[in-house]
């Protein structure tokens, strides 16, 4: 990391970092095309889970190549300055690079599902067989974590 002063080596600040965010950008490789998409997650251990429909580009792009790239930020604004090109922002951000894998057996996607429903202020929830068997979960091993922030 280029700005030492601005990097996070507490393991714990990042992961509270991820568990006020509101929203993951899940970044993926397809050949010469990066995609990024914004998800809801959850944590649970060194792994983050996603749902999402069964097919579509994110999940055709994971199946070729699982590796990936997950951001989360949050920021408090501008920090202002009389000259404009002094500007800088106030922020928080932790990136993450793991492999992803397609969740298959019912009780870990059940888990999953309640660890993404708990991230967001939700109770536990009784998922039926049907509505496990449409859902796509994907678990995303996280390899390594960096976070950075400036003006706290």
């Amino acid at each position: 990391m280029r700005r030492k002063d601005r990097e996070i080596t507490d393991h714990g600040e990042m992961e509270a970092i991820l568990d006020a965010a509101p929203v993951c950008r899940l970044a993926l490789s397809d050949g010469t095309d990066p995609y990024v998409v914004p998800l809801c997650f959850g944590m649970d251990g060194g792994a983050l889970y996603i749902h999402c429909a069964p097919e579509g580009k994110k999940t055709d792009i994971l199946r070729r190549n699982p590796r990936c790239c997950v951001e989360v930020d949050s920021t408090e604004g501008p920090l202002t300055d009389d000259n404009p090109c002094s500007w800088e922002m106030q922020y928080k951000s932790v990136i993450c690079t793991g492999t992803a894998s397609f969740v298959t057996e019912n009780k870990e996607k059940l888990r999953a599902l309640i660890c993404i429903l708990k991230h967001y202020g939700g109770e536990e929830h009784i998922f039926s067989e049907k509505e496990l068997g449409r859902v796509c979960v994907i678990r995303i091993d996280i390899d390594e974590m960096t976070g950075k922030k400036h003006g706290y």
